[in-house]
This record gives C-alpha cells, sequence and structure tokens, in this order.
C-alpha cells in the first residue's frame, strides 16, 4: 500500500507557526504586492478571498486588502522539509519526494513493525503535528494516483482510506478534473458530450478516447479505472529527480516561470546533495494550455551538486528555449538526470575557483541551517531582496 503524505498549505504554516500572531490571518508568503511579486502559498483563510500559488501578488493584496505578506523564506522550508522527512524514514526507506511539502511512502513492508497502512499514516500525522508542529493530510491507496487524490479530498487534516475492492467506487462520482492531464479545454470537450464523472468517462472505449485526445486518451482510459503501475521510487534508486508544479491558472508571464523554475531548482539540489549525489543535465518541462508538452535539456561536462549550476542551467533553458510570448502555461516542471555517486569536479561553465566558492557556500549553509534554523545566516541578496519586497506601511 501506498501513503501519500501532504503538508496542508505548508509555507503559510510555516510561517503561522513561527508566527502565532498570524493565527486565523490570511497569510501570503510571495513577492511584493505593490510590485511584480507572485503568491508563493496562501494560508486557507487567504484561499477564501480566491488567493492561489502563481497569482500576481498586486491582484492577490486587491482581492484581499488585510491580507498579512510575508517574503518566502525556501531555506527555512527546506530545513523544515527536512524534518519531516526523517519522520518519513522511521516508517519505511522508500519514500518519494515530490516537493518539499508532499510525498509518496511505499509501507508495504511495513506492516508487521507499523501495523496497517492506516495505522501507520496516523501515526506519520500525529508525529509531524507533536514533533513539528503542523499539520498533514494523508491518502492512502494501492497505487500513487488514488492515493494522491485521497489526500486531498478532505484538507486540511484529512485521512482518506481508500482499499483495492472499493477503487472504482471511489473515482466514479468524482470530476472529470481529477484525471491527470484533463485540463480546463479537455473539461470543457468532455462536458460538451455529457461527461461530467470520472464514471462516465469510463463508459467511453478506448478507441473513442484516442479518437478524441490523441495518446493521451490510454492515459485517460486507465485512470478512468483507476489503473496506475508505478512504483514509489526513492531518489537514490531514481534515474532523475524532478518537481512539477500545476498553476491554479495558466500563466503567461515569463517572469513567474522564471521564479518557479529557480525554486523548483533549488529544492532539487538540496535533494542531490542529502543523497551525496551529481549530476550533469537539467531538463526543463513545459505543457501548455492546449496539452501540448515541450521538454528542453541543456547537460554540461561532468555532474554537480551546486545550486548555483544549476539555477545558471534553469534560467538559460526558461531565457533560450521559450519565447518571450507564448501560449498560456498549465504546468512547469524541471529535473536532472544523469546522476552519479560521484564527487562534484571542475565543470566547463565555471572556473574551479568559482566552482569551490559556491559548493562551500552550498554546504556551509546547509549546515548552519540544520543546526541552528534559518535566522542564523543570512545572504546578503536574501536581505536585499526582502527589503525590496516589504510590503508598505
Amino acid at each position: 500500500m501506498i501513503v501519500h503524505v501532504d503538508m496542508d498549505a505548508f509555507y503559510a504554516s510555516v510561517e503561522i507557526r513561527d508566527n502565532p500572531s498570524l493565527q486565523g490571518k490570511p497569510v501570503v508568503v510571495g513577492g511584493n504586492p505593490h510590485g511584480r511579486g507572485v503568491v508563493s502559498a496562501a494560508s486557507y483563510e487567504a484561499r477564501k478571498y480566491g488567493i492561489h500559488s502563481a497569482m500576481p501578488s498586486s491582484l492577490a493584496i486587491r482581492q484581499c486588502p488585510k491580507a498579512v505578506f510575508i517574503q518566502s523564506r525556501i531555506s527555512h522550508y527546506a530545513k523544515v522539509s527536512e524534518d519531516i522527512h526523517r519522520i518519513f524514514d522511521r516508517f519505511t526507506s522508500l519514500v518519494e519526494p515530490l516537493s518539499l511539502d508532499e510525498a509518496f511512502l511505499d509501507v508495504s513492508g511495513s506492516n508487521l513493525l507499523f501495523g496497517n497502512a492506516k495505522k501507520i499514516a496516523e501515526q506519520i500525522k500525529s508525529e509531524i503535528l507533536a514533533e513539528i508542529g503542523l499539520v498533514a493530510s494523508a491518502g492512502v491507496a494501492n497505487n500513487k494516483y488514488i492515493a494522491k487524490i485521497a489526500s486531498d479530498l478532505k484538507k486540511p487534516n484529512g485521512l482518506v482510506v481508500v482499499t483495492p475492492e472499493n477503487n472504482m467506487a471511489f473515482l466514479e462520482p468524482l470530476s472529470i478534473s481529477r484525471i491527470w492531464g484533463v485540463g480546463k479545454k479537455c473539461e470543457t470537450r468532455l462536458s460538451a458530450i455529457g461527461i461530467h464523472t470520472i464514471g462516465q468517462l469510463r463508459q467511453l472505449g478506448l478507441p473513442e478516447l484516442k479518437s478524441l485526445f490523441g495518446k493521451n486518451g490510454q492515459q485517460f482510459w486507465n485512470l478512468a479505472r483507476g489503473i496506475d503501475q508505478r512504483q514509489v521510487i526513492p531518489d537514490r534508486s531514481a534515474k532523475t529527480i524532478s518537481h512539477e508544479r500545476t498553476f491554479p491558472k495558466d500563466v503567461t508571464d515569463r517572469s513567474i516561470l522564471e521564479a518557479n523554475a529557480i525554486e523548483l531548482m533549488g529544492q532539487i539540489a538540496r535533494r542531490v546533495r542529502q543523497h551525496h549525489l551529481t549530476a550533469r543535465t537539467v531538463i526543463l518541462k513545459i505543457k501548455f494550455s492546449d496539452f501540448k508538452t515541450v521538454t528542453r535539456s541543456k547537460s554540461i561536462q561532468t555532474g554537480t551538486d551546486v545550486t548555483h549550476v544549476f539555477h545558471s542551467l534553469i534560467r538559460t533553458l526558461v531565457t533560450n528555449e521559450l519565447p518571450p510570448v507564448g501560449p498560456p502555461i498549465r504546468l512547469i516542471g524541471v529535473s536532472v538526470s544523469n546522476l552519479s555517486c560521484q564527487s562534484a569536479q571542475q565543470l566547463d561553465l565555471f572556473s574551479q575557483k568559482e566552482i569551490r566558492c559556491h559548493s562551500q557556500l552550498d554546504r556551509t549553509t546547509d549546515d548552519i541551517v540544520a543546526r541552528f534554523g534559518q535566522d542564523a545566516i543570512r545572504s546578503a541578496n536574501a536581505l536585499q531582496g526582502e527589503g525590496q519586497d516589504r510590503p508598505k506601511p
């Protein structure tokens, strides 16, 4: 059985935990609402006003003038995420992170020690709350697809268990928007022929779905039947390490895309270092509103685990491979491949001295944050950015 654990409003919840005076207020984590900032996360109180991630901060403040804006602290959230993952590791070694705030856990081999999958999910939620002071939701099922849907159904603080024999009954009444890959345009096409639920979608034959949606038809047919054969793959066993983000609303602003790519790549860099790996290839994945997907990659001669190098590569891909003006984008993904356990070496993009400097900076920052927390060390760039992005009184 697989458990999908998803932290509730993670960035905002961390800020509220660290500053209890924010409890009950519409908290928005992101950039300057009086500039070109972007929302990274919103508390559930803020979401009542329609605020969501990737929304321009200027729009968010108009929708909720009383919102409390807080500058994002990615390194701090990454440290909290590490603490959460240490709890995961108590129950299974088969942990596949999806981002800082969610992961799949294969607990099939843990029953004798900890009980069934439901009990394990309950224990994980309880220990995260007791030790870290945050609330998580969890979904339990026999595959990734259903476990992820289940974790989202009763947020916040939800726990939904779907037994294999109930997969079809569980999926049947759900909206077709719950099918991975079904966006607004696809949903509109299905609605036009009277298909609104997964149960109704299941009535369509495979040839009809392929005729309507091409190669995606096979995926829709499988998922409507709860078929998902993907395994939980820990970072050490993975051929790639990746993060994706589906935007609540399609994005056209390339600066928003770059900001999200940089943030996701920073998370990947930390995971690469955690597992003492290096990577030679950075990959950018873009899915447009019409479901056309493009991938672009850039490789270097020798592997690296340096955040600065990964940032430079992904920034180059966003800048050079995407036109300044193009169709709306619904999903962005970044990943690294050509992983190796070898030590990082000199790279052809940067001087040996520059690489040593950035590598040492990464490791020193990781160590200090791990021991003393984010506030123990701040970069000049971060402080300058906070000054620029702090909301005006």
